[in-house]
């Protein structure tokens, strides 16, 4: 698998465009055979996929160091060490988001999670091998039929159960796709997956989701590279539309994501759930209930709630704080218009704002 990545010339053009944003286009053919030569001898000792992700611990450091003002998380001195949770958390970006929760349990000596993605961001070899080195697990989202989406959520749902039971966490999103409107909410169809391989058990819905130690796990980006992006694709939408992804859309906004400056981010985990709920819709609820509760609010959805409402954000998290001077000169794009694109930019960092204090969100 590792042999294939380091013959895969997009791969190796993508890390330069990462490493050596100074070296032009036409200098990747001859800066791929060293790069190559580089990351085989750094890779040749590899014997375990905790060795390949140990490995990434410089490069997601470089990469908060090169794109944000800060990361920080909280809630894990709750946590034990040596007990496997269900992470569900909610999902701004396709890759990040993951990446940053193994990062941070990593940095506090717990193990890393397996992460459920969606078959979708396999259109390639070389993306497929990287996800199964990051403890990654499919969800099969393009079946069609009845019978082949039970199939598919049967087999995922005995695989997250199997996964706890071998003591390894799991991350998944609280929904399929990310929060293009920045309402971060659980979709009850996902609670159902949770226990559709247990329902012929002796094991209540209840008793299944309090053995499940559910963990509502809240990411916030003070900026988001791929907001104006997302408020595309919602207009878009709204306008009747056809939805259909453009060929490497989502590769696109893996790498903008990636690379784009996205001021503070901040990662909370929640206590685990002792009673979540009898219903899927419960348990939905308890799980929103945390992450709009715990989702650090940043000056940017401050300022944005104000633009769209006229009133003050409350004093919470940093909602009130004032803007970075580089946050402030990027942000000044989402305001400086007032445009659709533009409201529905805003839109996305005003609607925490609103969750958190149980409004509708500001449009």
């Amino acid at each position: 698998m590792l042999a294939r990545l380091l013959n895969d010339p997009k791969l190796l053009s993508a890390i330069l465009r990462f490493r050596a944003p100074w070296a032009p286009g036409w200098l990747h053919p001859l800066l791929r055979p060293v790069l190559k030569a580089g990351l085989a001898r750094r890779t040749a000792h590899f014997k375990t996929i905790d060795d390949f992700q140990a490995s990434l611990e410089g490069l997601v450091a470089h990469l908060l160091k090169s794109t944000t003002e800060g990361f920080s998380w909280s809630g894990l001195e709750a946590l034990d060490r040596t007990k496997a949770y269900l992470f569900v958390a909610n999902h701004r970006d396709i890759s990040l988001d993951s990446v940053l929760l193994n990062y941070a349990l990593h940095q506090s000596k717990f193990p890393t999670a397996r992460v459920a993605i969606g078959d979708n961001l396999l259109a390639t070899e070389a993306a497929a091998d990287l996800m199964r080195l990051n403890k990654s697990f499919i969800v099969r989202r393009s079946v069609t039929g009845v019978r082949e989406q039970l199939a598919a959520f049967t087999q995922t749902s005995a695989y997250i159960h199997h996964s706890l039971g071998e003591g390894a966490s799991v991350w998944i999103a609280q929904r399929e796709g990310r929060a293009k409107d920045g309402q971060d909410r659980t979709d009850p169809a996902i609670i159902k997956m949770f226990f559709v391989s247990q329902r012929k058990g002796s094991r209540s819905f209840e008793e299944v989701m309090a053995d499940l130690a559910i963990v509502p796990v809240a990411i916030s980006y003070e900026l988001d590279p791929c907001d104006r992006s997302k408020a595309q694709a919602l207009a878009a939408q709204a306008g009747g539309v056809d939805q259909a992804k453009a060929p490497g859309q989502d590769l696109k906004d893996i790498i903008e994501g990636i690379t784009g400056k996205k001021g503070r981010v901040h990662l909370h985990f929640a206590t685990p759930l002792a009673a979540p709920g009898n219903t899927p819709e419960a348990v939905a609820q308890a799980i929103d209930a945390a992450i709009h509760e715990h989702f650090h609010l940043w000056p940017t959805h401050g300022a944005a709630y104000a633009r769209l409402t006229g009133r003050k954000a409350p004093a919470r998290h940093d909602a009130q704080g004032a803007l970075s001077p580089a946050v402030r000169e990027a942000f000044s794009t989402r305001l400086a218009q007032d445009d659709e694109l533009s409201r529905g930019c805003l839109a996305q960092y005003a609607a925490p704002v609103a969750l958190a204090l149980g409004e509708p969100a500001p449009r």
